[in-house]
């Protein structure tokens, strides 16, 4: 596998590698290692203090290293000479448990015990920003119901060709790119693979899509709610369980085309959703996405009312059944680091699957003109913090994730809370000011 980097690098020209991984709060951190020297960085990997970056260590405590995986080498096409690669960290002979790489890997290979691969594909949404991050980029972006304009879209043609034809080329098999319901919104699909192919590509789509708006003179953002009267940034998952090559979640004779694993990995879903929410949704500006106002046409693409309940071809509930081979996971904000999206809906799912979870009765209504008469709903939290709470008290996600990973997660999470409670707001001095 290092000669393969090596060769690579002779023959595409590349002549530094970004070694990177992502901590836990979703931010990607790299050395840039000189081609020269892959083969010593793949065998022995790159040192990294990790009590710098977002990880509950100590300056006391020895590196982690990272060691990357060939496999997913891509080679930046708007600067050739730099190969990305993702890469997984190693504290001595173990993979750091508090990696979100390692964590997924983990729960994939619960998974793998029982004979099931997961697959997914996710909806990333994002706005074009002026370069402050202050405003819309494009002023003329003014229709009231902007959803798939064309001119808008259009006049975004050179950012989102060049980051669709960079997809073609590595054979993610881009299918669709559109302007979203918000001014300045979009949204570019490709097709969904094993989740851990499908959360390298979402590391690397995110900074991707970045670095080419730069180029543009332009700032793309995946931030939940960036704006308060915008429709926001979601990240949907549509998910499916294989088994040699056999989708296991179709059944034509199974309600909607599912089969009683689906709902059973279903039903994990809906019963931990309080819990992961945390990990689907992981900062403060999450909750005021899936804590919508209702806009002024009536609805919003977050589902309807914070509501933990599932339905079929219906946009307003947590859990869509849009096809008869795959559910979609409607929870997820652009905030959610690629690799515990997919790990949390997989831990979920499996415990579904183990505990034979009943999703019951599926509801057909539409959950933001009628969920707020409906009894015995359950909700997701209100707030980041309760939402953190939630996840450390539960001792099924531990078991699946790792305790060392929910741990620290919470840990760093609380202090962020903290953090974002101690800070002022303007909004608190208009409201407050003359009490």
């Amino acid at each position: 596998m290092t000669q393969d980097l090596e060769l690579a690098a002779r023959e595409r020209g590349i002549k530094y590698f970004l070694v990177s991984f992502t901590d836990l709060f979703g931010v990607q951190r790299a050395k840039l290692v000189p081609a020269s020297a892959i083969a010593d960085v793949t065998r022995a990997g790159a040192p990294f203090g990790a009590f710098a970056t977002w990880f509950d260590m100590s300056p006391t405590e020895k590196d982690v290293v990272a060691r990357p995986d060939p496999s997913t080498l891509v080679q930046l096409p708007w600067k050739l000479e730099v190969g990305w690669l993702a890469s997984d960290l190693w504290r001595g002979d173990v993979l750091f448990d508090q990696a979100p790489r390692s964590v997924l890997r983990h729960v994939m290979g619960q998974s793998a015990e029982r004979g099931y691969e997961m697959k997914s594909g996710v909806e990333c949404e994002f706005f074009f920003l002026t370069p402050d991050g202050n405003a819309i980029a494009d002023a003329a972006d003014m229709q009231p119901r902007a959803c798939y304009d064309q001119h808008t879209l259009m006049r975004r043609y050179d950012v989102i060709a060049e980051v669709c034809d960079t997809m073609v080329a590595l054979g993610w098999k881009p299918y669709q790119n559109d302007h979203e319901d918000a001014h300045g919104q979009f949204e570019m699909n490709w097709a969904y693979d094993n989740a851990l192919v499908t959360a390298d590509r979402h590391v690397f789509f995110k900074y991707m899509l970045k670095s080419v708006a730069e180029k543009h003179g332009l700032r793309a953002t995946f931030m939940p709610k960036p704006f308060a009267h915008v429709v926001p940034n979601g990240c949907h998952a549509h998910v499916s369980m294989w088994r040699d090559g056999v989708n296991l979640f179709s059944d034509e004779s199974g309600e909607l085309g599912l089969s009683a694993l689906a709902y059973h990995f279903l039903g994990g879903i809906l019963a931990h959703a309080e819990s992961f929410a945390a990990l689907t949704n992981p900062t403060v500006n999450s909750y005021k996405r899936i804590n919508p106002p209702i806009f002024p046409n009536g609805w919003t693409w977050a589902q309807g009312a914070n509501a933990i309940t599932y339905s079929g071809d219906n946009r307003t509930h947590l859990i869509r059944i849009p096809g008869r081979d795959r559910f979609e996971v409607r929870i997820g904000d652009g905030a959610a680091n690629p690799y515990l999206l997919q790990a949390a809906i997989l831990a979920a799912g499996l415990d579904g699957i183990a505990t034979e979870a009943d999703p019951g009765k599926r509801l057909d209504v539409n959950m933001i003109e009628q969920g707020g008469a409906l009894a015995g709903i359950r909700r997701l939290p209100s707030n980041l913090l309760d939402a953190v709470r939630a996840l450390d008290k539960s001792q099924a996600l531990r078991a699946r994730l790792g305790d060392g990973f929910v741990s620290a997660f919470v840990k760093l999470k609380t202090m962020e809370w903290n953090t974002y409670c101690a800070a002022l707001s303007e909004w608190e001095r208009t409201t407050t000011l003359d009490c």
